[in-house]
């Protein structure tokens, strides 16, 4: 699980909402680098990000805005060869004990074995709604498009412009829905090797440190949410009420079938009281 963390302008991913225009954010600009003690560096003149991993730390940057609603993209290149035990994350998170949060985390593994991309999402402080996905590509030769669509109607995670999951609004059937708590979006470079590769099976080889992931082209066209306010009139957006198309749907059918190696709502023993509601509602 990612760990938890406004000005009227949209810096952070520059998103431009009452035009439905998003622009290329700056680093310098856009972001606080929250920890990591010198570990997270900012290059080529705010575009690239870079967060680092040794023995001693991890590092990891938090947007300056926090949004209600929009559409968040981060290009990442993750860490390349033996990145066993590591985790590089793109969240975003409200704060609280009944926090909302939609993640993006990316589990390292041995040389030559894929990584595990693995999604959740927090609904008033409860998790456990986990899907994991092999990737088509590696991950580590050059920079991928990770997404984030959040709108009234559903929660969309895409790779280059290819869903992977969707979360639908089921209010109406019991189910709570991310729609009043804004979100910073987050990312970080950690070590988790008491749970990420093969269950914590596979450890940290930190001979091979310092691990570094990279991060570019930070995009939103989001609603910035300033002293109670969005910068937004609803509706005025295109992603507001976006839906996913016959064409989106199936390849979020193909990836659901051939790279989803891990689904929540297909694990009944880890649900002894019956599965989550949304894995039932139509």
């Amino acid at each position: 699980m990612a760990s938890s963390r406004a000005s009227t302008a949209a810096r952070f991913f520059l998103g431009l909402c009452s035009a439905g225009i998003a622009l290329a954010g700056n680093f310098y600009q856009d972001v606080d680098i929250t920890w990591g003690d010198g570990r997270a560096k900012i290059l080529d003149d705010g575009q690239l990000l870079t967060l680092s991993l040794d023995k001693y730390s991890g590092s990891g940057f938090q947007s300056r805005n926090q949004y209600l609603y929009g559409k968040f993209d981060m290009q990442l290149k993750l860490v390349p060869g033996d990145s066993a035990g590591t985790v590089a994350t793109f969240y975003l998170s409200s704060q609280g004990n009944t926090h909302d949060e939609i993640d993006f985390e990316f589990l390292g593994n041995l040389s030559g074995d894929p990584y595990v991309v693995h999604t959740n999402l927090y609904t008033q402080g409860k998790g456990d709604r986990e899907q994991q996905f092999y990737l088509w590509f590696d991950p580590t030769m050059d920079f991928h498009t990770y997404s984030v669509l959040w709108n009234p109607r559903h929660i969309v995670f895409s790779v280059d412009g290819t869903p992977l999951r969707e979360f639908r609004n089921r209010e109406l059937a019991g189910v709570p829905y991310p729609k009043s708590q804004a979100m910073r979006a987050y990312a970080s470079l950690w070590d988790a090797d008491d749970w990420a590769t093969r269950g914590g099976l596979v450890k940290t080889d930190w001979s091979k440190a310092p691990f570094t992931a990279s991060y570019r082209n930070h995009t939103a066209d989001g609603c910035v949410w300033n002293s109670g306010a969005s910068s937004c009139a609803m509706g005025s957006n295109s992603w507001m009420w976006q839906e996913l198309d016959s064409n989106a749907m199936d390849r979020l059918r193909w990836v659901q079938k051939n790279y989803m190696i891990y689904n929540y709502c297909t694990d009944p023993r880890r649900f002894p009281q019956g599965l989550p509601r949304e894995c039932n509602a139509g």
